[in-house]
């Protein structure tokens, strides 16, 4: 049995556990995934949650909200992803700890998976958090040419580029009373905010401001179709959902977590799609 976790605050909800334990159904693998939420949002807390899953056998775990940026330090081994954007979604615990980062992989083969090898272009990403770092990083390896980042903490957006630059990419901040007129310039809009969540109904970007651009993605996947994909598929601007990243990044893990490369990954969505009764009307 490969014993699996979720570290994160507030995650009842996620759909993780049933992703890794149908990936495991699909190649024979036996899987128990636990969702493991710490008693607060400190970082003692989080390190005790981590060395309980250690000492009772797990091994790995992903990690969310609110630990991605904290749980770096507590890894022996990072891989390049994580060194260069300073956050973690997945650790390995075989022989220490190894940080990974599959919300940045995830991100590239859910676009791959929708445009093929299509250039990002120019892209506004509106949210510079912790998924919002992985994105930044995934466009660069997609051929986006430009990044413009706007949050409305502008810290956040003046940290996650002055990162970017480092890294010798192409990326500014918009401030937020620009953001509109940014958008009307770009090939890609994304948003990496909770707006659009069940919880935090509305859509980033007024409607007049979509329209004209290539494509568009949403972190959002509860709703899967958001209200900002509905504005966006009908102005004709093709999206890659939240759905696709929640997808393609559980199973980069799994694959980390188990050393099973599951070759057909589209044959996976479908069958856990089905499963789930999880559907579009936009796709």
């Amino acid at each position: 049995m490969v014993k699996l976790g979720l570290i994160g605050i507030s995650i009842s909800q996620s759909r993780a556990p049933s992703l890794h334990m149908t990936l495991g159904e699909m190649f024979g693998i036996p899987v128990n995934y636990q969702l493991c939420e710490p008693e607060n949002d400190s970082a003692e807390a989080f390190a005790a949650m981590l060395q309980r899953l250690r000492d009772e056998g797990y091994a790995g775990t992903n990690v969310t909200f609110p630990f991605k940026t904290l749980a770096v330090g507590y890894a022996d081994e990072l891989n390049d992803s994580v060194r260069k954007m300073g956050a973690t979604n997945t650790l390995r615990m075989q022989n220490g700890v190894q940080a990974f980062n599959t919300d940045y992989t995830g991100f590239v083969r859910g676009y791959q998976s929708r445009f093929g090898n299509a250039a990002a272009g120019k892209v506004l990403m509106i949210g510079a958090g912790g998924v919002g770092r992985a994105v930044a990083f995934g466009l660069f390896d997609l051929g986006a040419t430009e990044l413009l980042v706007c949050d409305l903490n502008p810290a956040s957006a003046e940290s996650l580029v002055s990162t970017l630059v480092a890294a010798g990419y192409n990326a500014k901040v918009v401030p937020f009373a620009e953001m509109e007129e940014a958008s009307r310039g770009v090939d890609g809009l994304i948003n990496c905010t909770p707006v659009g969540h069940n919880k935090t109904p509305g859509i980033p970007l007024k409607a007049d401001c979509i329209g004209g651009q290539r494509w568009a993605f949403d972190a959002v996947y509860t709703p899967m179709d958001t209200e900002f994909l509905v504005e966006c598929h009908s102005k004709d601007v093709q999206i890659v959902s939240g759905y696709d990243l929640f997808f393609y990044q559980g199973v980069d893990a799994f694959e980390i977590f188990t050393g099973h490369k599951v070759e057909d990954d589209r044959a996976a969505l479908d069958y856990f799609s089905k499963k789930y009764n999880i559907t579009s009307a936009l796709f």
